[in-house]
């Protein structure tokens, strides 16, 4: 249970930093993308361009990936 907490911590910690960065460089976060399905339907998916796309379904899963393995690196390294 230990392992999980720690693992999700760094997610966490690992995806609030990447939300940061990603608004500073003037991208699309998950939460723009929801909004702007929630006010245009499916024709807010014109609304973006290619890099969100590329940071929303390549980029964000790969970072939230490094938080797992930080976590689990950092649970090995305690234990």
């Amino acid at each position: 249970m230990f392992k999980i907490y720690i693992i999700g911590i760094c997610i966490l910690i690992i995806a609030i930093v990447a939300n940061g960065l990603i608004v500073k460089l003037g991208l699309k976060s998950w939460y723009d993308f929801i909004d702007l399905l929630g006010q245009h339907g499916w024709s807010a998916l014109k609304q973006i361009g290619l890099i969100d796309y590329l940071w929303l379904f390549i980029g964000y899963p790969l970072v939230l990936g490094f938080g797992y393995i930080l976590g689990t690196k950092l649970y090995n390294l305690f234990t």
